[in-house]
């Protein structure tokens, strides 16, 4: 539920898709539909997009042909028209930049949204009234995506970045990675009761850190993990069961660089209970509980560095 209090505003309710551009248009899309196990739903004129079989979202990912690799956007919904609009004007009050007033919106599934830039540069979509998409359950030992679990990204002003999604977003912050040399390493941050939509991660540039798909179950988690490195997809980290959220990961390369990543079980958090941790990267325990990873290093780090991002430039559509 919304307020009009401005403590308590929480227009965004779920994590929609994330939007990337890339060079090799074609290779981008063979990866994610017969490497990732995602169903296209749309291909015209340079732009995919990808569903996730479990999910009522009308897409997941979309790809767009660029010379440029960047992240165009990362997509939330919110709870109901009157939420975009008073979000709209609550961002235009604190002088944040719009790239486009609310308005009906030319994707797939329709909907009423709009976008604006963060204090990073990066296009951040609103958007409510977007169509489900007829989906279904997946069943046993199927290992294909139920859903878009949460996104990653970095940034040279984390802390910041974290009070402006706090502040004008209505995030709230489940869990802090830190180390006693380096301070605080990441946020994560939920806009519902699951541990983490939306993560914010130090690093050197701001940049796409990576976007984690849930699997059904743990069966179908290894078997998506093997079939990515049956078929040659490089994985920098895993698989092995973080703390923080209690989830499995497997993250790998896409074939532009971006880390993606298979999951499940993410904790499910009793919001009214819940009280932020502080977990130090430096215990084994922190990073995988299972202890079958790799231990983090600077090395595994930095695989998810990424290149540095297009900022405060909209992409074209």
């Amino acid at each position: 539920m919304t307020s009009t209090s401005s403590d308590a505003f929480q227009p965004i309710t779920h994590l929609r898709h994330f939007d990337l551009a890339v060079p090799d248009f074609d290779q981008q899309r063979t990866f994610y539909s017969e490497v990732w196990g995602l169903t296209e739903i749309a291909n015209d004129s340079g732009i995919a997009f990808f569903a996730a079989e479990g999910s009522p979202e009308q897409y997941v990912v979309r790809i767009r042909k660029d010379q440029r690799k960047r992240m165009d956007l990362v997509a939330f919904g919110a709870a109901s028209v009157a939420d975009v609009d008073e979000l709209a004007a609550r961002l235009g009050t604190a002088d944040v930049p719009l790239v486009s007033e609310p308005g009906a919106m030319d994707t797939p599934g329709g909907g009423y949204g709009f976008r604006f830039f963060d204090p990073d540069g990066r296009v951040v979509e609103v958007s409510a009234d977007v169509e489900n998409r007829v989906h279904r359950r997946i069943e046993e030992r199927e290992a294909v995506p139920v859903r878009l679990s949460h996104c990653v990204v970095n940034s040279t002003d984390p802390a910041g970045l974290r009070d402006f999604y706090a502040r004008h977003l209505g995030f709230r912050l489940s869990d802090t990675l830190f180390s006693q040399h380096m301070g605080d390493l990441m946020y994560f941050m939920r806009c519902n009761p699951l541990h983490h939509s939306f993560a914010i991660a130090r690093g050197p540039h701001v940049s796409l850190h990576h976007a984690s798909f849930e699997m059904r179950g743990v069966e179908e988690y290894m078997r998506g993990t093997g079939r990515a490195l049956r078929a040659g997809t490089r994985l920098t980290w895993g698989p092995g069961r973080h703390l923080a959220g209690d989830n499995t990961f497997a993250y790998f390369h896409d074939p532009h660089g971006n880390t993606v990543e298979y999951t499940t079980e993410l904790a499910v958090l009793e919001e009214d209970l819940w009280h932020p941790g502080r977990h130090d990267v430096d215990d084994p325990q922190t990073q995988d509980q299972w202890g079958t990873a790799d231990p983090m290093s600077e090395s595994v780090a930095k695989e998810q560095f990424n290149d540095p991002d297009v900022l405060f430039e909209a992409p074209p559509v």
